[in-house]
């Protein structure tokens, strides 16, 4: 039986490893365990910096479109009948039709990449996702300076801000599916709501990042709202490229336990030395025999040590031309059958809605704490990112139950139902003051970001990994794809509705988020 095809070891993994060598040839580590941790941080960062490189465009609308009519114009702006309300506004946001261009600008984003997020995913199952996920965080970050590009050199031009946003929500879909599928390469099939509800706080840690530096210099120079971002995601994407294991077999490690994968349960990846096991400095895996063992249990470190050819079974010949299709790695599944995965549809058009309502308050949270309390744009950025921290503690929480409990779905209907009065609530007193404002915020973005967190994560891993699909991890790169695709769709068109409903009052916005909770919770088919 040949061995696998030879796997590309991260150029950086290699350094370290001719390092350890050198310098510490007699290290012994727990391998696996330490790079799923080192797995687990990379990818943290990774989706970390992409949610960072988001957030400038809400933080900057306070400052595209602003009350100009109690601040100081510079001495070179000549005050006049026409502009007295919109002297400080950036043009072409700067006329009545202001809220529903930046509306048009989020869904430029967000339309495009609800679309290319249905071929990512298909595109992550075929390609190595250590350069998938570099190139996108490095476009990212490109089309995300170029935004910014607008201010230094002072384009006003709309056709040119929709194409960076679209180009940019293009780049931006490699991520989701990219890091998720890196996630199930590396991670079985035990309680994972907790390790999931922890490294999904990338999403809020990122936004609460984003709006921290954008807001550091969105009152002064806006393009460096954009250009600190963009280095940061495309530095990110460089790291990824020197240090990512994709799968465990391109550093030497075998891969998790599968229920339901044959693979497991009838192969084990035998070292040469036992000693190299723990080994971060061991041969890459095509050095390493794959030996058929009927009763793996029953192996001597004799047997274990030996290069000899594997122990011949009655059954061995009949299951040959199985065993090399097993072993020659899962397969991708197509669009159709991951449809028929139960659940997936179901949950896709619940993330709709729940990605709606968190999405609206990613993109006009700061504008609307600036409109509703009057607080600057560098303030009402800070404040925003509350939501964030609620959003934290939402992913965890849920997680942590969802582990406890063994009922992911019925975490998230509980969520969903108790959104509705928070949304309420803060609407009603989310003006009085800090004192009230910070609890109302961190319970809102706890119940708003929970059953968001839960889905796109946990349940999504699970549907991915469905006894259906025997084993097959690239199935969640699809699986993925369509529910978070699903999802950002209504996430383009939360932003768009909300403004323009935002003209007719926020009243009305808050409205529409109880609603879409509602409806979240309604198509789920929980109940």
């Amino acid at each position: 039986m040949s061995p696998p095809a030879a796997m590309d070891t991260p150029y950086g993994i290699r350094a370290f490893q001719c390092l350890s060598r050198k310098c510490c040839p007699s290290l012994r580590i727990n391998k696996t365990l330490w790079y799923r941790f080192f797995v687990l941080l990379l990818t943290y960062v990774a989706y970390m910096s992409y949610h960072l490189s988001r957030k400038p465009i809400s933080v900057v609308k306070a400052v595209l479109n602003q009350n100009c009519t109690g601040l100081e114009p510079p001495p070179w702006v000549v005050i006049n009948a026409t502009n007295r309300n919109n002297w400080c506004d950036w043009a072409p946001f700067d006329g009545q039709n202001a809220s529903a261009l930046l509306g048009t600008l989020d869904s430029a984003f967000l339309f495009a990449y609800a679309a290319a997020m249905f071929v990512s995913g298909f595109v992550a199952e075929r390609v190595n996702l250590r350069y998938f996920l570099s190139l996108g965080m490095i476009f990212s970050g490109i089309f995300c300076y170029l935004f910014g590009v607008a201010y230094s050199y002072n384009i006003h031009n709309m056709t040119y801000l929709i194409a960076v946003q679209v180009l940019g929500g293009i780049f931006q879909t490699t991520g989701w599916p990219g890091v998720v599928t890196v996630i199930g390469n590396w991670f079985g099939e035990g309680k994972r709501g907790l390790i999931f509800g922890i490294w999904n706080s990338h999403t809020s840690v990122g936004n609460i990042l984003g709006s921290v530096v954008a807001g550091a210099f969105v009152d002064t120079d806006w393009a460096l709202s954009f250009f600190v971002p963009a280095l940061i995601v495309a530095g990110a994407g460089f790291l990824m490229f020197l240090f990512l294991p994709a799968e465990p077999a391109e550093v030497g490690c075998p891969p998790p336990e599968r229920p339901g994968s044959r693979v497991n349960a009838r192969y084990r990846l035998l070292l040469p030395n036992p000693m190299h096991a723990a080994s971060v400095t061991s041969p890459t895996v095509q050095q390493l025999p794959y030996r058929r063992i009927v009763n793996p249990t029953n192996v001597s470190s004799e047997e274990i040590s030996s290069d000899s050819d594997a122990e011949h079974h009655p059954d061995a010949d009949s299951n040959a031309a199985e065993d090399e299709a097993l072993l020659s790695g899962p397969k991708a599944i197509t669009f159709y059958q991951a449809l028929c995965i139960p659940g997936v549809i179901e949950f896709s058009l619940s993330l709709f809605f729940a990605k709606l309502v968190s999405y609206t308050f990613l993109y006009w949270l700061p504008l609307y704490i600036h409109s509703a309390s009057g607080a600057g744009a560098e303030m009402s950025a800070d404040i925003s990112s509350i939501f964030d921290i609620g959003g934290i503690v939402g992913g965890i929480a849920a997680g942590a139950i969802s582990d406890s409990t063994g009922m992911s779905a019925t975490t998230c209907a509980a969520m969903l139902i108790l959104a509705v009065p928070s949304l309420f609530a803060y609407e009603l007193w989310g003006t009085l003051g800090l004192n009230v404002v910070v609890p109302l915020l961190i319970v809102t973005g706890a119940l708003v970001n929970g059953p968001y967190a839960l889905i796109t994560t946990a349940v999504s891993a699970q549907l991915g990994t469905h006894p259906s699909l025997e084993g097959s991890s690239k199935a969640l790169a699809t699986v993925t794809a369509i529910i978070d695709g699903t999802g950002s769709i209504g996430a383009a068109v939360g932003p768009l509705l909300a403004g323009l409903i935002s003209s007719t009052g926020w009243k009305n916005v808050f409205y529409m988020l109880m609603i879409s909770d509602v409806l979240a919770l309604i198509v789920s088919r929980i109940f």
